[in-house]
Formats: structure tokens, C-alpha cells, sequence
């Protein structure tokens, strides 16, 4: 895909009412006092949210069937949500964009192109932003990723959901603090069942 020069100017970060953009968010414990937003929220209207959560070092059947789930769903009024991580995330976010399905992702990190997290999925934002959808982040433009923002960053991924389905987690996954704020906040969850002797489905099982 060809991006324009102008990609920044194109998609300028500008703050919206958390609570107001998504009224789900006003249940949370801890609702974000903030949100920081690149791309448009006009294709979110009147449709369902499905969270597409994973493990970074995803399996080949991982993959398939975050594709195949995704895939199913063309044509529906949903969006996808993930957090624009390496692995399944980054796989749920693609999909989306292949069926035509609108998909937002919320970054661990600010939403500075200098500090997008992870810089290798910058060129996948950018997608997604061409795309109809948006980086939403709770977090200061230039804020750098750190390990306790990853978890804080997971409760709006689940708070924003109707629905989160994780597809490969590790015993220790962050995937599985999703899914356990999810039941928290009285989303359905789903769990994507996989082989009994693999690390990566240990967590789902």
C-alpha cells in the first residue's frame, strides 16, 4: 500500500471525550480521563465491538483462525478491536481491513509516529487509519510504551467490547488480563481451544 506524504497532517491527533465517544467506557472502575485519537470513529456507529485478542509468538493454527474468524464476520455490523500488537493483534487488525471491516487498536505507547508502539507496526497504523478506522490511546502524545502501560491499556480494550474473544494465550499471556477484566466488567468471553500439549494454548485451555 502507498501511503501519502502527508500521512501526519492527513490524520492529526486530536482529543475526544472518552465517555461520550464510547459510553461503555463510564461502567469501568477506572474510566480514562482522557483519550487521544488519530482516524474517525464515523464507521463505529450503531455496530458491535469484538475484541480479537492473542499471544505475540502466535501458531500457524492461531493464525488461521483469527483469520477465519474474522473472515466470517465480512458483511456484519462489527468492529474489530485489538491492541496493534506483534502477533494475533496485528493479524486481527489485517483481516479486518481485508474484508472491509472497521478495526481501531489501542497502542500501549502514545499516538507520536516517534513513538508508536511497536515501530514495526507503524506501517500497519497507517493502514488502518486509510482504512476508516483509528489509534485510540489514554496516553500523552510522545509517551514511550512501558511494561505497566500494556495492562493499564487492556482494560479499555475490554472495557470497549461487547465481546472479547482471545485466540492463543501462554499460561502468563497479557492476552489473559484482557480476558479477565472482560468477565470483570460483564463481557461475554470467548476462548479459542488448541492442542493440549501446546505452550500457546495452555492459557486459552
Amino acid at each position: 500500500m502507498i501511503y501519502s506524504c502527508n500521512i501526519m497532517e492527513d490524520f492529526p491527533i486530536e482529543e475526544i471525550d472518552p465517555t461520550a465517544a464510547f459510553p461503555q467506557f463510564s461502567e469501568l472502575p477506572q474510566p480514562p480521563k482522557n483519550l487521544s485519537m488519530r482516524g474517525a470513529l464515523s464507521h463505529c456507529h450503531n455496530k458491535k465491538y469484538i475484541a480479537i485478542v492473542g499471544s505475540r509468538a502466535y501458531t500457524s493454527y492461531g493464525a488461521q483462525v483469527c483469520r477465519d474468524l474474522i473472515n466470517g464476520l465480512r458483511g456484519y455490523p462489527v468492529v474489530i478491536v485489538s491492541g496493534l500488537a506483534i502477533g494475533i493483534d496485528a493479524i486481527a487488525h489485517k483481516t479486518a481491513i481485508e474484508n472491509n471491516l472497521t478495526t481501531i487498536a489501542f497502542p500501549g505507547s502514545g499516538l507520536g509516529w516517534n513513538v508508536l508502539y511497536p515501530a514495526m507496526n507503524k506501517g500497519l497504523a497507517k493502514e488502518i487509519l486509510s482504512a476508516g478506522g483509528a489509534l485510540l490511546s489514554e496516553y500523552d502524545e510522545n509517551f514511550r510504551a512501558a511494561h505497566w502501560s500494556f495492562p493499564q491499556r487492556n482494560r479499555l480494550v475490554a472495557g470497549i467490547a461487547d465481546i472479547v474473544i482471545v485466540i492463543e494465550a501462554k499460561e502468563k499471556s497479557g492476552a489473559l488480563i484482557t480476558a479477565r477484566l472482560g468477565t470483570e466488567y460483564n463481557k461475554i468471553v470467548g476462548a479459542v481451544p488448541g492442542p493440549i500439549y501446546s505452550e500457546t494454548s495452555k492459557g486459552t485451555n
